[in-house]
């Protein structure tokens, strides 16, 4: 049995695709589906799960059936970069986190959790997922969300060092994920989703306008990640017990965001139309202007996957997805 917390958001309701379809293991989804109309329900519909977990019930059940979970895949996290209330996440990113790390050391359970590329704040000090204490001491996130997920990777690796940690444990610093089954994020969702409904129709659409002199309007850089490239990498550490650790989960390439607008007009067959406005006054001076997952680690543990071109991942996502009337995987 696996359990997947955060199992019918965006990057869980993927790994569960993928587990269902190519293991025998029983999945186990954990979360909260919120309003029928949010159809948050429709990640996960299409998908054997063995059973499904309110969050207020996880530890019950998990000790419930403790002999035969394998692993906890732990994505169940508030996500927003803008959520105000920073004890509320903290309680949810940290402390949750923290007793899920400790049951599953007891328990002999192996976990998977997502930490973010947050952690790395305005990226001077670079992107190299070293995960030591010190390198992890040196991190300054620009908001609640990013502290949260250094707090948990600053225990994970003092726990770790003190020989308190599951048989292997891994986190993973996502960076800009877009794909399937994100229609119920909100503002949270990708710009290739925040997009789509303009492009589908042929009008323009808005990237913000670069305040930093060093960027022209629409060259501010992310590294933009196709969700099926970080589920191969979760894949691959579910095949691989003996590798533990903190990872980058990116695509290893800077590109702007004048080219995703480009590759998602392309992919709608269309001609692309973009205007430039300014960036809200509340995000500015918390901005980055450059993301660049640095690849080497996971790669010398083992990884072999290779990171779907942009242009490539945009046009899957429209034309599998976005642009059909059924567009959940």
């Amino acid at each position: 049995m696996i359990v997947v917390t955060g199992g019918a958001g965006f990057i869980g309701s993927n790994i569960v695709a993928r587990l269902t379809a190519e293991t025998a293991y029983d999945l186990v989804v954990c979360d909260r589906l919120e309003t029928a109309d949010l159809a948050k329900w429709k990640n996960v519909a299409k998908h054997a799960i063995a059973d499904f977990w309110s969050p207020e019930e996880l530890f019950e059940q998990l000790e419930r059936h403790a002999e035969r979970i394998e692993a906890v895949v732990h994505m169940g996290a508030i996500s927003s970069t803008t959520e105000p209330d920073a004890d509320l996440i903290l309680r949810t990113n940290f402390t949750l986190s923290r007793d899920l790390w400790d049951w599953c050391t007891i328990r002999d359970v192996r976990m998977i959790y997502a930490s973010s590329a947050a952690t790395y704040g305005d990226g001077e000090g670079g992107f190299n997922d070293d995960d030591d204490a010190d390198s992890l001491s040196k991190l300054r996130p620009l908001n609640a969300y990013g502290y949260s997920k250094m707090l948990f990777d600053q225990h994970a690796v003092r726990q770790a060092d003190r020989g308190q940690a599951p048989r292997q444990w891994a986190g993973l610093k996502f960076f800009n994920v877009y794909g399937p089954n994100e229609g119920h994020k909100g503002g949270m969702k990708s710009v290739v989703a925040q997009i789509w409904p303009k492009v589908e129709a042929g009008e323009t659409v808005s990237l913000f306008r670069s305040h930093n002199p060093n960027y022209r309007d629409g060259g501010q850089l992310r590294d933009f990640v196709y969700v099926d490239d970080v589920v191969d990498i979760i894949e691959f550490l579910l095949q691989s017990p003996e590798v533990s650790g903190i990872f980058n989960a990116g695509s290893g390439q800077a590109r702007s965001f004048e080219d995703l607008a480009k590759a998602t007009f392309a992919a709608a067959g269309k001609e692309a139309s973009i205007q430039y406005v300014d960036m809200p006054e509340v995000i500015r001076d918390r901005y980055q202007y450059f993301t660049e997952a640095r690849m080497e680690r996971i790669r010398a543990a083992g990884f072999e996957g290779q990171s779907t071109p942009l242009e490539e991942g945009v046009r899957r996502y429209v034309q599998d997805f976005l642009s059909t009337a059924d567009p959940y995987r």
